[in-house]
């Protein structure tokens, strides 16, 4: 009965959104995926499309803003202004991907609090998959970006894939949304699940046995008529 219990508890934490499909700490994918490997930006420094100057990353687009002090980062001592004089793009090709098996993407998005438009718009590739992130800058400041939480699931269809973090913040100019804290990783199924199958094997044990007694309890009636 206690792997019953323990499965309808895993049940009802999965229901809940208490049981990630992270079955463990996994290592990223992604390389400097908080962009502090790169060249000291000071403030910021604007780094233009083609630049390969923060590790593991390529610029494109227009250009972008390297953050140093100019704003808390969500991670680390430095993040990213995607867009710099105009909309800018940052890429990484990832390897190591399995065909068919699901990966998690996961990014702190924020947005540059010095002037229109408020909502700043994002668009992340993997592959070619898409997804659009947005980010209500109102009311934020440099000590308190509000940095928010971002994810993108996807299956990998090949060993390889561009990830590309792409601002539609604009037509033009300066203030986009700010990037930071990017990590990928394989999502193995949650380490509760061989727990919760034996629980459903004892669920069927459980319900073998009260038909048994059922059973014999109606036959035991059978023979006192």
């Amino acid at each position: 009965m206690s792997r019953i219990v323990a499965g309808l508890a895993f049940v009802a934490a999965l229901a809940a959104g208490a049981v990630t499909p992270m079955g463990g700490a996994q290592a990223t994918l992604i390389s400097n995926g908080s962009f502090e490997l790169g060249p000291d930006p000071g403030t910021f420094t604007t780094l233009n499309g083609g630049n390969t100057s923060i590790t593991g990353w390529t610029v494109g687009g227009s250009s972008i803003d390297y953050i140093g002090t100019y704003w808390v980062a969500a991670d680390g001592n430095r993040s990213l202004d995607m867009n710099g004089l105009n909309i800018g793009s940052i890429s990484q090709t990832i390897s190591g991907l399995t065909v068919g098996k699901q990966y998690l993407l996961k990014f702190d998005l924020a947005g540059n609090t010095d002037d229109s438009p408020p909502i700043k718009t994002l668009d992340v590739s993997v592959g070619a998959l898409t997804q659009t992130y947005s980010f209500d800058s109102t009311g934020r400041s440099h000590a308190s970006m509000g940095w928010v939480p971002e994810q993108f699931l996807f299956t990998a269809a090949g060993t390889t894939a561009l990830l590309v973090f792409q601002s539609t913040t604009g037509p033009q100019c300066c203030w986009g949304p700010a990037l930071d804290n990017v990590s990928l990783a394989a999502t193995p199924l949650p380490a509760a699940l061989p727990l919760f199958g034996t629980a459903l094997g004892g669920f069927g044990l459980f319900g073998w046995l009260r038909r048994r007694r059922t059973a014999r309890a109606s036959a035991r009636n059978t023979s006192f008529c």
